[in-house]
C-alpha cells in the first residue's frame, strides 16, 4: 500500500479507526470511499441519520432494490441482511443518544480548538445543515477527511474557523492527505505523516498551532 496517495491514502487510513461491528455514519462524497479500503475481518454497520442502518452500497446495473431504500445523499442504496429502516425520530433518537461509534465528515474548515465548519459558504445556496450537527455531536469519535488546502492552496486547519460552524469542540481527529492530526486537550497533535511527506511540508500548510510529538509515525 505504500503507492497510495491522495483521497484514495484519506480513506485508507480512516477505515483504519474503525472496530469490528461500529455502526458508522459516513457523510456524503469522500467518507464513502472508506468502504472500500475496511481492514481484513472488520465489518461495520453503515448509518443514515434519514432512517437507516445497513446501507449496502448502491446496487449493480439491473440489481432490483427498494427504490425507498437512500441514502444521505438521497442516492438508492442497498440494505444488507439485518439491516433496517425506521422513521426520522427513532434516527435522531439514537444518533443523540450516543450510539454511534463513529461519525465520518468532510470539512470546509476545522481549527485548533475542534470546531468544525462544513454546512455552508456565506453567499453560497446552501441545501441545510442536515443531520451534521447531530452527527457530531452525538458520535462516540468525530473524524474529519480532508484535503489539507483548499482548490486555491490556503490551509483549511486553522487557529480559528471563519465559516458558520457545525458544531464546537467536537472534532477528535483530521485525515488528510498529508497527516492525521489528533484533538487533544493540549491541541492538535501530529501523530502520522503520509509517506514522503514532511513535518516542515505540514506545519508550512497548517495554519494552526501543531504539537510535534519527538517521533511521528506513518499513515501506512
Amino acid at each position: 500500500m505504500a503507492d497510495i496517495t491522495g483521497r484514495d491514502l484519506i480513506a485508507y487510513r480512516t477505515a483504519r479507526f474503525f472496530e469490528d461491528g461500529d455502526v458508522v455514519n459516513l457523510g456524503i462524497g469522500m467518507p464513502t470511499k472508506c468502504l472500500d479500503f475496511l481492514p481484513e475481518g472488520i465489518d461495520v454497520w453503515v448509518d443514515t441519520e434519514n432512517g437507516a442502518i445497513g446501507l449496502a452500497g448502491a446496487p449493480a446495473e439491473g440489481e432490483w432494490t427498494d427504490p425507498d431504500v437512500v441514502d444521505a445523499a438521497g442516492a438508492v442504496s442497498k440494505l444488507r441482511v439485518g439491516g433496517c429502516c425506521f422513521d426520522s425520530f427513532t434516527s435522531f433518537g439514537y444518533i443523540r443518544g450516543g450510539h454511534v461509534a463513529v461519525s465520518v465528515l468532510g470539512a470546509y474548515e476545522v481549527d485548533q480548538e475542534g470546531n468544525l465548519a462544513n454546512w455552508m459558504v456565506p453567499g453560497k445556496t446552501a441545501a441545510g445543515m442536515g443531520g451534521a450537527m447531530d452527527l457530531v455531536a452525538g458520535a462516540k469519535k468525530v473524524i474529519i477527511m480532508t484535503e489539507h488546502c483548499d482548490k486555491k492552496g490556503s490551509p483549511k486547519i486553522l487557529k480559528k474557523c471563519t465559516l458558520p460552524l457545525t458544531a464546537a469542540n467536537e472534532v477528535d481527529y483530521i485525515v488528510s492527505e498529508l497527516a492525521v492530526i489528533h484533538k487533544t486537550d493540549a491541541g492538535l497533535v501530529l501523530e502520522e505523516l503520509a509517506p514522503g511527506v514532511t513535518v516542515e511540508e505540514v506545519v508550512s500548510k497548517t495554519d494552526a498551532d501543531l504539537i510535534i510529538p519527538e517521533k511521528v509515525g506513518s499513515m501506512i
